[in-house]
């Protein structure tokens, strides 16, 4: 198996077994602002949701802090047919083989990260910048999974930590080959 190289914004990296710890990196709100709108801007954004939906007529970018921003929309898609999807954008600058959920935005207040809090948005969009591949999480599905599933995830897989100047976030970095069943097992709802 090979060795992941660190990403550019690191989740928080765990040394292996024995080994002394990794020197603690405090991300920058701004730097971190400044990527995601570089990444807003990629063209091959347009590519991916023109693939996912044919008919696509707009994809308007939400960038302006308000509701829409807050309730995970960074995007909202028009369809031919006048059909809307709203749409969360998450980019890892490293191809990796999990999906990193985040469970706590800020750990220490308690404050749900996306995989448990209310979102507004019908889609995660979780893509991987080298490889341009994006998974298109629907949200429900992928809320119940971690739900039905989260507690387990973090004692097998464990939480990658974040610090920040005023807090730390903790995310959960799940196998893709795990997420994908356990969101379809999510899709049937029993009385």
């Amino acid at each position: 198996m090979g060795q992941q190289l660190p990403l550019q914004l690191e989740s928080a990296p765990v040394p292996p077994p024995g080994r002394f710890p990794v020197p603690e990196k405090v991300h920058d709100f701004a730097t971190s602002l400044a990527l995601s709108n570089a990444y807003a801007d990629a063209p091959w954004w347009l590519d991916i949701y023109r693939r996912a939906f044919p008919s696509l007529v707009s994809a308007v970018s939400v960038r302006d802090d308000g509701w829409a921003q807050r309730g995970g929309i960074d995007r909202v898609l028009t369809l031919a047919c006048g059909r809307t999807y709203t749409v969360d954008e998450k980019v890892r600058t490293n191809d990796w083989p999990d999906i990193l959920l985040e469970q706590w935005s800020d750990e220490g207040r308690r404050s749900p990260g996306w995989v448990q809090k209310p979102l507004a948005c019908d889609f995660i969009a979780y893509a991987f910048a080298p490889s341009r591949k994006c998974y298109l999480l629907p949200v429900v599905p992928l809320q119940r999974a971690w739900r039905q599933r989260g507690r387990q995830w973090i004692r097998e897989y464990g939480q990658r930590r974040a610090k920040n100047p005023d807090y730390v976030s903790a995310s959960v970095p799940v196998p893709i080959e795990t997420l994908m069943p356990a969101m379809v097992d999510a899709m049937l709802v029993r009385s």
